[in-house]
């Protein structure tokens, strides 16, 4: 080994040593720490360079860095998309970690469609949660859109009653451009279908985004009181065209007829009773 000196002469530039290197008996300089070099010689031309590059360890720590910026950037996308997709704070809470259990079944089809979300995808799947006031059918929907949300696919979850909000103040051609805004989203959950039953506005205003979602051939997740008799047997052919749209893409799952929200309420005000001193 040749002993180390505080530069080396090459035919153009002193190269400056640093601490951790050596030069082996090529010539070339080497890390101390892998033994691998950090200089390569070229010959261009008849004359010889001996530029620096990186060994090993080197190598090793700069994909390191560059992993943790993709992670990194990748954490960002992922915090925006959910602060767009699920502007209510409250959506944010509802995931898989956070189940107290009284869905199993459902909660087991829902970790499913995550799991084979890609497969879904393609064949335009959506889901049509239904079942009575209370039951879990938002939290449900709310831990599919937070687990594909953290794999980086781009979710949006409303409600009907904030979509007719949204577009009632609105003309005609914004509404159209604000509708086709929701197929940059690969899934769409829309929780509370029926609520539209007793405005033909509304009802309109339901088909186009229903028929977006649906001529774009994007999967989306449904949530209703309503029974699948009664989509299937609609009040009149306004409400045909929405029902029929969205059970021909979205598998029906009925929810329990447990109310969760009484279950909840309950324990909240069986503590509340007991701080109080009460029985």
């Amino acid at each position: 080994m040749i002993p180390i000196c505080t530069e080396i002469e090459n035919l153009h530039h002193p190269v400056q040593f640093r601490e951790d290197e050596y030069i082996n008996e090529s010539g070339l300089i080497c890390c101390s720490k892998c033994r691998t070099p950090r200089q390569k010689r070229i010959d261009i031309s008849g004359r010889t360079i001996e530029p620096r590059r990186l060994c090993k360890c080197q190598q090793a720590e700069q994909e390191k860095r560059e992993q943790e910026q993709k992670h990194q950037e990748f954490l960002d996308m992922v915090a925006r998309n959910r602060s767009i997709g699920l502007p209510d704070p409250e959506l944010r809470r509802h995931a898989f970690e956070n189940d107290l259990g009284y869905n199993p079944k459902q909660i087991t089809m829902a970790k499913r469609y995550v799991q084979h979300w890609e497969e879904f995808k393609k064949d335009s799947t959506g889901l049509l949660l239904w079942g009575n006031v209370g039951t879990g059918k938002s939290f449900i929907a709310g831990c599919i859109a937070n687990a594909l949300l953290d794999k980086g696919v781009p979710v949006i979850m409303t409600n009907f009653a904030r979509l007719l909000n949204k577009l009632t103040d609105m003309y005609a051609g914004d509404r159209n451009a604000y509708i086709d805004s929701f197929n940059r989203y690969e899934l769409m959950i829309i929780d509370d279908l029926g609520i539209e039953r007793n405005s033909e506005f509304a009802r309109e205003q339901v088909f186009s985004v229903i028929d977006s979602r649906y001529r774009s051939q994007l999967p989306m997740i449904v949530t209703t009181n309503l029974t699948v008799d009664e989509l299937m047997d609609p009040a009149d052919l306004a409400r045909g065209r929405i029902y029929s749209r969205v059970l021909e893409r979205c598998l029906p799952i009925r929810v329990s007829d447990q109310s969760i929200r009484n279950l909840n309420q309950a324990a909240v005000f069986d503590r509340a009773t007991k701080l109080l001193g009460g029985a």
